[in-house]
């Protein structure tokens, strides 16, 4: 017959003593929350305290640590607390609860600012400097895995090629459009309203044909794609290394940067310059209706200025940047994937990681290509 544990409070003066009774163990564990519970308010008024455990039958350690928190509330006012009558076979346990917790937590040592901003300094050093390392292992990687597939063009996933320019390039190509249709359209609009005022409307084409063509065009698309598909990449590839996977195809005897990286990358290489083409005549077109509508200057008149003001060297600069960008975004996103941890909170970090990287050396790129090609003459 299951027997119910108990607990009595007498107050005899400023004295309260406690007297648990019967099986303190965790199978009771909601009788025993009520019984302490039902206690709290004597004990927080109780001058001194008395724990009598010599009714106890069965203790274990849910029992004992209920028992010690209402000792501890006691205690934590500066109020006695005497503990009788523990059975010798259960004083270790009883002696092990009540020191858990006991030790006080020790302060941070202070920091000398200057030495805090510089060990930062350092970490962040070493850090990049690992990213740098990353990026170089997974060119190299990426490097000896083209290698291969040119010696043996077989080996190339063309499935996976396909199926990846599909979801990169032609499942982008509404938002891409829309995106830069509405830049296009936003940049001939403050054109005009300011060349307007030194009566130089026609302009705006000089500005929205040489700005999207060179740098906006190619510059967008590649920041939406690092966004859109870079993040998916390393979302995937970690998602792959969290269960294993990446693993289970290096026992296999598969390469994965060969299985699953170079086909992503190719087809961004490949799938990069079309968007950032789409792209462009997208703001072009944006660029001109808002010229028509706003400035007043037809279809006709706008194409004659834009034949006039841009060269085939400014579309041939933007195109150039576009495999460069992609294979960028790629790499970052694929090395990004494969630093994943065992948990989600990691795959969620590397994924941001992944996509703020990209956009970064994506601007840092096209900084580095603006320089390069303006001293060369382009």
């Amino acid at each position: 017959m299951r027997t119910h544990p108990g607990l009595t409070a007498e107050a005899t003066g400023e004295l309260l003593e406690l007297r648990p009774s019967g099986p303190w163990i965790s199978l009771n564990v909601a009788e025993l929350e009520n019984l302490t519970g039902s206690v709290g308010a004597e004990v927080g008024h109780a001058r001194t305290v008395k724990l009598d455990l010599g009714a106890v039958s069965e203790i274990d350690t849910v029992g004992a640590w209920l028992l010690e928190k209402l000792t501890r509330r006691a205690a934590a006012d500066g109020r006695p607390v005497e503990m009788t009558g523990v059975a010798e076979h259960y004083a270790g346990l009883v002696e092990e609860v009540r020191q858990v917790n006991r030790r006080a937590i020790t302060p941070a040592p202070k920091q000398n600012p200057a030495v805090a901003k510089l060990s930062d300094l350092g970490r962040s050093t070493f850090g990049a400097a690992q990213d740098v390392a990353v990026f170089l292992d997974m060119i190299a990687a990426l490097s000896f895995a083209l290698l291969r597939a040119l010696r043996r063009p077989g080996s190339l996933r063309i499935t996976s090629l396909v199926y990846q320019m599909y979801r990169i390039g032609w499942q982008a190509i509404p938002i891409v459009v829309l995106i830069t249709f509405l830049i296009g359209a936003i940049i001939a609009q403050q054109g005009i309203f300011h060349f307007r005022r030194f009566g130089a409307e026609s302009y705006v084409v000089d500005m929205v044909g040489i700005l999207v063509l060179r740098e906006l065009g190619v510059l967008i698309v590649a920041i939406m794609v690092a966004g859109r598909s870079g993040s998916a990449y390393t979302a995937e590839i970690g998602s792959m290394k969290m269960r294993e996977e990446i693993d289970a195809l290096s026992t296999m005897g598969l390469d994965p940067v060969e299985v699953l990286i170079l086909p992503r990358i190719v087809a961004l290489i490949l799938t990069l310059p079309i968007l950032a083409f789409i792209g462009s005549m997208a703001a072009l077109y944006g660029g001109g209706l808002v010229a028509q509508l706003y400035g007043g200057m037809g279809p006709a008149i706008f194409i004659a200025r834009l034949h006039e003001a841009v060269s085939v060297t400014h579309f041939e600069v933007g195109m150039w940047k576009a495999p460069f960008m992609a294979l960028v975004i790629g790499v970052v996103a694929c090395s990004e994937g494969l630093r994943v941890k065992g948990s989600a909170e990691s795959l969620g970090q590397q994924t941001t990681t992944s996509v703020v990287k990209s956009i970064f050396l994506v601007i840092v790129l096209d900084g580095l290509f603006a320089v390069f090609f303006a001293s060369i003459g382009m």
